[in-house]
């Protein structure tokens, strides 16, 4: 019997209609929350951040398979070329005025330059520290990372006037970021990722991080798919890094330090290092969980962290490992499922 399937163009509606009533259930649930309603929106726009954030690096540390740390840079480096481009607009006028629509051009332009400025420091990051492996692509990257947060603290006393106004932070930046846009560029940014990885160019890092000298030796041009993946997934650090600014409102060098990269790269490895599905499903929780455990304000971060042991003790390879979910894959086999009488195809067949 043949197995049935769902075309392309079908497997994208269905997919666009449940994202379509996602965001209806999420809008009806902060509309019926009251007075918490801002506090839950909050909530919802910071887990947005961290699965861009952490789908991102998941291209470099789970689909190539190398191991950065500078994460946090690249994202201070989106988060500060955006603020300064919007704050140089009448982007806070017109939010003022109520006046959203006549934002949105200017919102784009600003996403825009976050992911170049982002990905051109991500392209002469990579380039020599694509050269090392392991632990020393490691070190070399937190030590970029580091450098991007020493510049932006310091860089006002070396060319003589105010940027990014130094430790004291940049303040007064339009707040830009809500809740549909925040939604809009998260489905956005996940597409792309999907459609990059499915491409013969994703398929190409994929065989890089399998076997490197064997991809070589059938004329994949390794240098070039690594710093491609690399840039990629420093441009959209740098889309997240802008609008995290849009929502704050002000910056500070000291929220990009180190320990801001390690928390991204846990949410990837918690959630399995080549699993798109595991990515969004940890930073969901690693961002939720904090929030629900604050009447425990005592005992939450030991609570957190036991939860992050023993997920590494009983998971080791993460919660999803690298299974990718496919919703047309799914209601494939449920179809079979129920055309063959509860058995699948491999059983019909035998």
């Amino acid at each position: 019997m043949r197995k049935t399937r769902i075309s392309t163009p079908i497997r994208y509606l269905i997919n666009t209609a449940l994202i379509v009533v996602l965001w209806v259930l999420l809008t009806v649930v902060i509309s019926a929350s009251g007075l918490k309603g801002e506090y839950y929106r909050g909530i919802m726009i910071t887990i947005g951040i961290n699965i861009i954030l952490a789908t991102s690096l998941n291209i470099v540390c789970g689909y190539l398979g190398q191991l950065p740390l500078g994460h946090a840079g690249f994202m201070a480096v989106g988060a500060y070329s955006g603020a300064i481009f919007m704050k140089s607009t009448p982007a806070a006028a017109l939010l003022r005025a109520g006046n959203s629509a006549a934002v949105i051009p200017y919102l784009i332009i600003a996403v825009v330059i976050a992911a170049v400025v982002a990905g051109l420091f991500g392209l002469l990051i990579g380039i020599p520290a694509l050269r090392l492996k392991g632990d020393y692509l490691a070190i070399i990257t937190l030590g970029f990372g580091e450098i991007i947060r020493v510049v932006l603290t310091n860089i006002d006393s070396v060319l003589g006037f105010k940027v990014t106004y130094g430790a004291s932070g940049l303040a007064r930046i339009p707040k830009f970021t809500n809740f549909n846009v925040m939604y809009v560029f998260t489905v956005l940014i996940l597409f792309l990722i999907h459609v990059f990885m499915k491409s013969r160019h994703g398929r190409a890092v994929l065989s890089i991080r399998d076997n490197e000298i064997a991809s070589e030796s059938v004329g994949i041009n390794t240098t070039f798919y690594k710093t491609l993946a690399f840039v990629f997934s420093a441009m959209l650090a740098g889309v997240a890094g802008c609008l995290y600014a849009g929502y704050l409102g002000s910056l500070y060098p000291s929220t990009f330090k180190f320990m801001k990269s390690i928390e991204i790269l846990v949410m990837v490895v918690l959630g399995g290092m080549g699993s798109m599905l595991g990515s969004i499903i940890s930073a969901v929780v690693l961002t939720a969980l904090p929030e629900l455990l604050r009447s425990f304000s005592d005992y939450r971060m030991v609570v957190y962290s036991l939860a992050l042991v023993l997920m590494m003790l009983f998971r080791p390879k993460g919660l999803m490992g690298t299974y990718d979910f496919s919703m047309g894959d799914t209601l494939e086999r449920i179809i079979d499922r129920i055309r063959f009488g509860g058995k699948s195809r491999k059983e019909v067949q035998g």
